[in-house]
């Protein structure tokens, strides 16, 4: 688990603050087992204190109405039920202690979302508001060792390591839904939905933010046959080689293959008895034993909806190879996140727009060694 930002601790000393985020991440966890397509599974309560089984759509319900309870009792209402809400729907507070929360809920469980789709090349790092990351960069190179005569000198060429170190700044973006408050205080919209669905929306714009870092990172390797990390076509030796040096400049850690489903089905070696059909029981979803004894693990496609119906993101023709025991090729450094709530009488059908913005950026930042293999 990623650190968690300041905010986030500071609301969790509160007992009933602690218990909102612990029922936001069971919630979550349990949505994201039931409508994640990549077969994930996540650990969530099945059962509540009685032994009943609960349902994703209950735990939504209470996680709303935990959310609305705790709202009216930071700002001194002690009496918003259904039959009350209609008094308070233009409530500033109410609306302003709402949308914090919410806030806060996005900055607890939303790193670690990222992580799991992304940690085999990307590292995660959360700051505050207006704060950047910085981060140093150590050099993979060796000392040098040299022939030297048997006591005739009294040192060799002097050596030393420098650090070098790359900033990154997250950049804010904005994400506005539109909702009926009375609805939501009566409790016939559920805070949890429209959660979920933020939650999703901002993890799948990250997950675009660092394939496109390393994309575009590995699209300028050099494709000379001697010292190039890059190359077109498929080859099982080339395949080889091109492991074998991200490996051996990565001190002998292990290589992986990264692809998507797609990509990666079309390295599987010529030798029949090393085809594997891509469901069968030997191959697990999210990643296959091996090939040609390097391990591989698949990358789950992103739905693409800025350019069309059925569009995905990830390119299917890329092989990325790296080392993902040293440091991670991509860093995600995330800021913090900010609600505003518009008034109430604001639309014609008395709808209110909430905004939600969150800072983040995406950018190469390793000394670390990475391979591509475009395969068709």
């Amino acid at each position: 688990m990623t650190k968690l930002p300041a905010n986030v601790l500071h609301f969790a000393s509160d007992v009933d603050m602690t218990t909102i985020l612990e029922s936001a991440v069971d919630f979550w966890n349990h949505y994201q087992s039931e409508n994640n397509s990549h077969g994930k599974k996540f650990s969530y309560a099945q059962k509540d204190r009685d032994g009943k089984e609960v349902t994703l759509t209950q735990k939504s319900e209470a996680l709303s109405e935990m959310i609305l309870n705790y709202a009216a009792k930071k700002v001194g209402i002690t009496d918003l039920t259904p039959a009350t809400a209609l008094g308070y729907q233009n409530h500033p507070t109410l609306r302003w202690a709402i949308g914090n929360i919410g806030s806060q809920i996005i900055d607890a469980v939303l790193p670690d979302t990222v992580i799991n789709s992304t940690s085999a090349y990307a590292e995660v790092q959360t700051v505050g508001w207006g704060e950047t990351a910085i981060f140093d960069i150590r050099s993979r190179d060796l000392f040098a060792v040299t022939k030297v005569s048997n006591f005739g000198k009294k040192q060799d060429q002097r050596q030393t390591q420098f650090l070098g170190q790359k900033y990154l700044t997250p950049e804010m973006r904005g994400l506005t839904v539109s909702l009926n408050f009375w609805r939501v205080l009566t409790g016939k919209d559920s805070l949890g939905n429209y959660i979920s669905k933020s939650l999703l929306a901002l993890e799948t714009e990250m997950s675009k933010d660092i394939y496109t870092a390393m994309a575009t990172a590995m699209g300028n390797l050099s494709t000379i046959s001697s010292t190039g990390l890059r190359v077109v076509g498929f080859d099982q030796d080339d395949f080889i080689a091109l492991a074998d040096k991200v490996s051996a400049w990565s001190g002998g850690a292990a290589p992986i293959a990264l692809g998507t489903k797609i990509a990666l089905n079309k390295i599987f070696p010529n030798d029949v008895n090393y085809r594997y059909d891509l469901e069968s029981d030997y191959v697990k979803l999210g990643y296959l034993r091996n090939i040609s004894g390097i391990n591989t693990y698949e990358l789950p496609q992103i739905a693409d909806f800025a350019t069309g119906p059925f569009a995905t993101y990830l390119d299917n023709t890329k092989i990325w190879i790296v080392a993902p025991g040293t440091d991670k090729l991509v860093k995600l450094v995330i800021g913090g996140t900010m609600s505003n709530t518009d008034d109430n009488m604001a639309n014609a059908d008395l709808s209110i727009n909430t905004t939600i913005w969150k800072s983040w950026t995406a950018g190469v930042v390793t000394s670390s060694l990475g391979a591509e293999m475009i395969v068709s």
